[in-house]
């Protein structure tokens, strides 16, 4: 059994997500670290105590270091919480391997699929440690549920779902991360999780362009549930509990990200809807849009494994091969008729 007398907290990601997540964590009085990549953007943030490129207008608590030192961060901490985008995720998860500690647990807040494997963060953190994950006695887990990073920041209750093999780990990490506005439930299913949280993306794309089009609420309600159908087949297909994405992490994000102003994902689809080219929109945003890369991801996933997924399949023609965005819904639409 991992350790249940946790002393230090290490958050790897300085972007907004891995901000708010800190902020969350050092209310509990712990030793919390938050690194970050880029030693300017660091320097930044120690001198002003807030992130004012990702997240302004929240000041750091007192409690809250922030270092550019990868080893500094991770040795002596009993909880690493990997809050790096998808493309970027291996790449740091293999350089602070040799400096986590024995019976840590690791902990992805990612929504993503990496591109070329076509894993998610969990299957990469499992295959880079290879023995050392037993030899160890890490625990990984996975971390989502609809959570704008602005408004947990800002106190307002967010309820997500924490994931892990072991229910009884989960349930230890579940009281590290809740609090009284940060309420955490604890769940077993973490492929589910990670494929919830990823796919969802993809759907808020297909959803921005509908909304970008003025194709109004009708179209948005079906476009949400046909793509929580598509997610659910995918997710089952790599041995997902379908309950998972009736919940938090599933239909819960799903939602959020498809009609809330504050998702990226929407907005690069509302951009596309309204006449925008893809390479302006990314060049005009601050932080990534996690679906664009996991887009390309899980259509080859869908070569390889034959899911039938059309609105991936619809949204991957216009982000990788400028489809007109009406002429895909049309072709949704006028696919042959199904029984539900």
């Amino acid at each position: 059994m991992s350790k249940s007398t946790i002393n230090k907290i290490a958050v790897i990601g300085a972007g907004s997500w891995g901000t708010a997540i800190a902020g969350v964590l050092s209310a509990k009085k712990l030793d919390i670290i938050l690194w970050g990549h880029n030693k300017a953007h660091v320097t930044a943030l120690a001198k002003e105590r807030e992130n004012r490129k990702y997240l302004p207008g929240f000041i750091f608590p007192p409690s809250l270091k922030v270092t550019d030192d990868l080893e500094g961060a991770v040795r002596g901490a009993d909880v690493v919480c990997m809050v790096v985008p998808s493309h970027g995720f291996r790449s740091v998860f293999v350089k602070l391997i040799p400096f986590l500690e024995q019976e840590a647990f690791i902990v992805s807040a990612v929504k993503g699929i990496e591109n070329d494997s076509l894993m998610t963060m969990t299957q990469v953190m499992k295959l880079t440690l290879g023995e050392a994950l037993d030899r160890k006695n890490l625990t990984l887990s996975v971390l989502s549920g609809p959570s704008f990073a602005k408004e947990v920041a800002l106190g307002l209750p967010t309820l997500v779902t924490i994931g892990c093999g072991d229910l009884d780990r989960a349930k230890v990490l579940q009281k590290i991360f809740g609090s009284e506005r940060f309420r955490v439930y604890a769940a077993q299913d973490m492929i589910g999780l990670e494929i919830s949280a990823a796919l969802k993306n993809i759907v808020a794309i297909a959803a921005g362009i509908c909304d970008g089009l003025g194709y109004g609420l009708n179209s948005r309600a079906a476009l949400i549930t046909r793509g929580l159908a598509e997610i659910t087949r995918m997710g089952v297909a790599m041995g997902a509990d379908p309950v998972t994405f009736s919940g938090l992490s599933g239909l819960g994000d799903l939602v959020l990200t498809c009609t809330g102003d504050l998702s990226r994902n929407r907005t690069v689809g509302l951009k596309l809807g309204q006449g925008k080219k893809l390479p302006l929109i990314l060049e005009e945003m601050e932080m990534v849009a996690e679906g664009v890369k996991t887009t390309k991801s899980v259509h080859d996933l869908v070569q390889r494994m034959g899911v039938d997924m059309p609105i991936l399949e619809q949204v991957y023609k216009i982000l990788y091969e400028e489809k007109d965005c009406s002429l895909a819904v049309n072709d949704l639409l006028t696919r042959e008729l199904k029984v539900e």
